[in-house]
């Protein structure tokens, strides 16, 4: 487990850097044991507290690089790192490091929004609406490998969901997933994925703001708390060789609760890749 204490990828609301401080506080209230899954992750795996990855708190640039090369370090190493952000643009570097160990991956992108804007949407490109562009058009997830799931809220244009929708995959709204179902979401998403390496980069506000508030750019209609962690729990069998949780702002949150909740999703992906080993 990493911290990427960064939030200077926010385009509204920063506050993300303080997340990894404040989900492993919360975090201290789970068990080891997970009933569903039938599997005591704690054993089952050596998990390691690596603490946060270290650069200057508003060089984007450096963030990236030592992103890439402490999880670079931790996959080449056969482990498996997951992440606390930060702002979504940490999941950039982390997938590029993944990619150069496992080779192109499947994405699994739960979010509200698309993350594929550009340069000309706010003047960089590099902030926390554009790292699944940079993924697709550097290589970094396998051809029809991207599920794009939570999706919602309105676009810039009619062709925002273009590149996406080009690199095949699955792509689902909150209400796709409230109409079908997490667990029947989450067994379609492990039959396109098979035995593919894969990585779930989860921002948490594709989860409804009445059940995570602490996000800085929150968009109603979204998952509840409980589908969002079936969701995780339905992708048991696949093999997770990253994952990040993204886009906490502990100082927008009410009595911890998006804390609490990422500090679960985390625990939820932990037992899926308990469950592989």
């Amino acid at each position: 487990m990493l911290g990427v204490p960064f939030d200077a990828g926010t385009t509204y609301q920063p506050g993300a850097r303080f997340a990894p401080y404040h989900v492993r506080r919360v975090s201290a209230l789970i068990q080891g044991w997970h009933p569903g899954l039938g599997v005591d992750v704690f054993r089952a795996l050596r998990a390691v507290d690596g603490g946060n990855v270290v650069f200057p708190p508003f060089d984007r640039a450096a963030m990236r690089d030592a992103v890439q090369g402490e999880v670079g370090a931790v996959a080449a190493a056969g482990a498996v790192p997951v992440l606390i952000g930060g702002d979504h643009s940490v999941a950039l570097p982390a997938l590029r490091a993944v990619a150069a160990v496992h080779d192109p991956v499947a994405v699994i992108h739960v979010d509200a929004h698309l993350d594929t804007s550009g340069a000309e949407v706010w003047g960089d490109d590099h902030h926390h609406g554009t790292p699944i562009r940079h993924a697709i058009t550097e290589g970094l997830i396998a051809p029809g490998q991207l599920h794009q799931i939570g999706l919602r809220g309105p676009w810039g244009g009619p062709d925002d969901g273009r590149l996406a929708a080009g690199h095949g995959g699955l792509r689902l709204g909150a209400d796709d997933v409230a109409a079908r179902g997490a667990a029947a979401v989450a067994a379609a998403i492990r039959g396109a994925i098979g035995d593919r390496p894969a990585y779930l980069t989860f921002d948490v506000d594709a989860i409804d703001p009445a059940y995570a508030p602490g996000t800085g750019t929150p968009v109603p209609g979204g998952l509840t708390s409980r589908e969002a962690l079936a969701l995780i729990r339905g992708l048991a069998g696949i093999r997770l060789v990253g994952v990040d949780v993204v886009e906490i702002a502990p100082a927008l949150d009410h009595a911890d609760l998006t804390c609490h909740l990422g500090a679960h999703l985390l625990f939820e992906a932990m037992a899926v890749i308990a469950r592989s080993r």
